[in-house]
């Protein structure tokens, strides 16, 4: 099983404060797999926000173990990052890689719209 490495900062030159947990990166040859490149928007940590972030985290290691990157970014910390994903809600998460770009609303505790949202399940 995959470890959570310490906080990082995202990328460079992002703004002050911003990191990201590093999770799913063990180095394995991922072949043809392809990597999701994830953001969780939250505001605080309310509930919401840690049933949220409790279960993307429960819903990547069962579903995506080994080939995905997590950042949960709270809007209050990092309100320009908000403003910039042009977010109108919290809790939010946002695949940005593989294409195309998904948005899903809510503290995912529904299983099958994140299969679906995430594109690893096709429409019905």
């Amino acid at each position: 099983m995959p470890r959570p490495t310490p906080e990082l900062p995202a990328s460079p030159g992002s703004p002050p404060g911003l990191s990201a947990a590093r999770e799913g990166s063990d180095g394995d040859d991922l072949g043809e797999r392809e990597r999701y490149i994830l953001r969780l928007y939250v505001a605080g940590m309310t509930p919401r926000s840690a049933r949220a972030v409790e279960n993307v985290r429960a819903f990547c290691e069962k579903h995506l173990e080994g080939r995905y990157d997590l950042q949960v970014i709270d809007v209050y910390q990092q309100p320009a990052l908000a403003r910039s994903e042009q977010l109108l809600a919290a809790p939010t998460l946002i695949k940005k890689l593989p294409l195309p770009l998904r948005r899903l609303i809510g503290d995912m505790s529904n299983e099958d719209r994140v299969l679906v949202g995430l594109d690893l399940v096709p429409r019905t």
